[in-house]
């Protein structure tokens, strides 16, 4: 077992939604926790200098204020740098000299990845090659972010680690080739790693305009919930806290090294059950239906087998304890401050 008090941890990309609260629980655990981030991809800088309209901007400029905040207070140390220059992330990185290098960096959206793949393919892959050079000779353990959308249409009802890749649209195929990227480091450099493929977030101080948070956000408002087909879609909805002690126990086991790990709830459920969910605790909502997105790909559960088995890994937030946490959250956030919508 290898102690995360005193690692030193560095989360490139780390002020995002998964990196801002994977940093904030790995510091309560004792680890050295260091946050590299430009603010530029779905964050402050985004928001406040866009030249389009952008949905709800007063308010996920509030979020992720709370974000930074949030960190600050807990001593996380923050280091303002583009991923994407070379040199100076290498300099950034010598400074910290890293024990784990978690890479988070990326257009979190497939949405918009479809719609921007140059940007996508920059702040993507480009981002990883730069963690993974400095990474080959410098790092005991190398974790790359990759996404449950590598799998692309579900054949069955579950996928596990070893079912054959077929990504749909940009997103899930630049995934996939980071993937491949840091399986090379391995075979070349002798660089140990973790892939992680994550599904269906959703969970405190999330911009990204996932599922979950439109519909709560609508749901408040007073705005129709739309959902895309027949609600029949099922996704392996993981709450944000059993990920983050998912990671947790990727860095503490020897074991995770070379792995790759589905990290999700383990059940999938279907879009019309989050709608039902926010039906009854919003009985005045009205649920639309709107043509279904042709490259979102069918998808359903991801076995944790293996991580159950290899790492005690134990997801404990099913969506009806876990969503409820969320909408709570939105319900304080709108209590306490008067936020601008629209």
């Amino acid at each position: 077992m290898i102690s995360i008090t005193n690692l030193r941890i560095a989360l490139i990309g780390g002020a995002g939604f998964i990196g801002h609260n994977l940093a904030l629980h790995l510091k309560t655990l004792g680890a050295d926790v260091h946050v590299i981030d430009s603010l530029q991809v779905n964050n402050l800088y985004a928001f406040t200098h866009a030249q389009s309209e952008i949905v709800n901007r007063e308010l996920y400029v509030q979020i992720i204020q709370e974000r930074l905040d949030l960190l600050r207070e807990a001593s996380v140390t923050m280091h303002l740098q583009d991923a994407r220059e070379y040199h100076a992330l290498n300099q950034v990185l010598n400074d910290i000299n890293p024990e784990v290098v978690i890479q988070l960096a990326a257009v979190s959206h497939a949405g918009r990845s479809n719609k921007d793949p140059y940007s996508t393919f920059d702040h993507s892959l480009r981002t990883l090659e730069n963690a993974l050079d400095y990474s080959r000779g410098n790092v005991a353990h190398f974790i790359f972010f990759s996404s449950s959308m590598v799998y692309g249409n579900f054949l069955g009802n579950i996928v596990t680690e070893e079912t054959v890749c077929e990504p749909v649209g940009i997103y899930g195929a630049l995934k996939f080739a980071g993937e491949k990227m840091v399986i090379a480091y391995n075979q070349v450099f002798d660089l140990p790693f973790t892939i992680v493929r994550p599904s269906a977030l959703y969970g405190e101080r999330c911009v990204s305009r996932r599922v979950g948070q439109i519909f709560i956000e609508n749901a408040l408002t007073g705005a129709d919930v739309t959902i895309y087909g027949d609600g029949s879609d099922a996704l392996d909805f993981t709450y944000i806290g059993d990920l983050v002690d998912g990671i947790v126990k990727v860095i503490e086991n020897e074991e995770s090294k070379n792995e790759t790990f589905n990290l999700t709830y383990g059940g999938a459920r279907a879009i019309s059950d989050m709608a039902q969910i926010i039906g009854e605790y919003f009985p005045d909502i009205t649920v639309k239906y709107e043509d279904r997105d042709s490259l979102m790909p069918e998808r359903g559960t991801l076995s944790v087998a293996k991580a159950r088995n290899m790492l005690g890994y134990d997801p404990n937030w099913p969506l009806e304890k876990g969503f409820l946490k969320y909408i709570e959250w939105y319900r304080s956030l709108f209590a306490r401050n008067e936020v601008g919508l629209g």
